[in-house]
């Protein structure tokens, strides 16, 4: 069976984040995404619509279908990122919808860490806001390549075409100092569903694409980095048994680049280099492997291979080092960034112990300036910081490839993650 046909081509499925301020509607937009779609289910719609009896609503509150929590519904607000999934004839979907609440930034960074595309919503009728550069700028950080803006709630400032400008024109004044390659502009009414899946008749002048058209089309085929071949090894296969006891695979999935019978691989940090003997997965062998695929590799020779290793190709090593720059989002409301701390930093499938040795600035995510004075860190901050790792890691940068440039931080008193990073250099 060749690989085209397995569905691990990423052009079958979009993964999008929603994001905006607190009441911008991006539930309501997912809930009216997900009842257009017809992807609800009877039983579903009958206890959203009961829900929305008991709160008083008038119509059927469509945000109910994502906010899961009792407290999010009691309150109406979005607390942790709730994950939907849906399809069209065209493509598959998996929705990230994020809090807007400042207080749940770091929930934000969580849903947008695997996302293609980012929605961010913007309510008609008041522009810009400080949450609006906040999570445009950490869409811009986790290196996500398109942004589409929904200005909604049109239906509340009469259709507008001069307030939407005016909105277009107030964005893209801050986006100019974003690195986003693609950003896109809908005028939408999520409570009403003009421009959502289907073109509205009340905004004739808006001569764009409504919202599911351009998820469907856009197109997300150049995400993942083909160029530099990258395997983690996450797991070791010795069946034990008499049919196979000379089987020795390694288990992982292609973190970068393509990998094929007869290649040559360097293990690291070892340094031993074999050829690859098969590429198979649970339906047997495979002609090549690309990222995302989950694969096993088997290796002409004999090499003492474990996880937390890499199998590159020998011409096209990584970067090793034990000195890392990069941004960290800090996620630990229980305690604050230490300099000279420690913890563990895990990257990949890899684990080792570092040291924080030096916090450079901190980002106001408002004005894009670094705030140097201000040496604190703590939850949803971000900043510059620079590491010191107890053995070489094998990586690229983030902005080269978002798994092998990427880590987390963890605490060794209390195991709990504190932060994430993306590696600069």
């Amino acid at each position: 069976m060749s690989t085209d046909t397995k569905g691990y081509l990423d052009m079958d499925l979009l993964r999008f984040t929603t994001a905006g301020s607190v009441d911008d509607g991006k539930s309501t937009l997912i809930g009216r995404l997900l009842y257009d779609c017809k992807s609800i289910f009877e039983d579903q719609w009958e206890a959203v619509e009961q829900s929305s009896k008991q709160r008083g609503d008038e119509n059927v509150n469509l945000a109910l279908l994502t906010d899961g929590l009792r407290s999010e519904r009691e309150q109406g607000i979005t607390i942790d990122v709730a994950y939907r999934y849906f399809a069209t004839p065209k493509r598959k979907f998996i929705i990230a919808d994020t809090p807007g609440h400042i207080q749940y930034t770091r929930n934000m960074v969580t849903g947008a860490s695997t996302a293609n595309l980012a929605i961010i919503l913007i309510d008609a009728r008041n522009g810009v806001i400080e949450q609006t550069c906040r999570h445009s700028f950490i869409a811009s950080l986790l290196q996500i390549q398109h942004i589409v803006v929904c200005v909604n709630k049109m239906d509340l400032v009469d259709w507008s075409e001069d307030q939407f400008n005016k909105v277009v024109s107030q964005y893209k004044e801050f986006a100019s100092r974003l690195d986003v390659p693609h950003i896109d502009f809908i005028p939408i009414s999520a409570l009403l569903g003009d421009n959502v899946v289907d073109r509205s008749e009340n905004m004739d002048w808006y001569k764009g694409s409504p919202l599911l058209y351009t998820l469907e089309n856009v197109y997300i085929g150049n995400e993942h980095n083909h160029v530099d071949a990258r395997f983690p090894v996450q797991w070791v296969i010795r069946p034990h048994s008499d049919e196979y006891h000379d089987f020795r695979g390694y288990a992982g999935r292609v973190a970068g680049g393509v990998f094929k019978q007869g290649d040559a691989v360097t293990v690291l940090p070892s340094g031993f280099q074999s050829k690859i003997k098969r590429v198979h997965d649970i339906n047997g062998d495979l002609e090549e492997a690309f990222a995302p695929m989950s694969v096993a590799l088997t290796l002409e020779d004999e090499i003492d291979i474990s996880r937390g290793n890499m199998i590159v190709k020998q011409n096209n090593p990584p970067e090793s080092s034990q000195q890392i720059e990069a941004m960290l989002v800090w996620f630990s409301s229980q305690s604050d960034l230490e300099e000279r701390g420690r913890y563990t930093i895990r990257h990949t499938t890899n684990e080792v112990k570092c040291l924080m040795k030096e916090m450079k600035y901190k980002v106001d995510i408002n004005t894009l300036h670094k705030v140097e004075n201000d040496r604190k860190v703590k939850l949803n901050d971000i900043a510059r910081v620079s590491l010191q790792t107890s053995a070489p890691i094998h990586f690229d940068r983030y902005r080269r490839n978002r798994v092998t440039g990427s880590f987390v931080l963890v605490d060794e008193q209390t195991n709990n993650t504190v932060a994430a990073g993306m590696i600069i250099s």
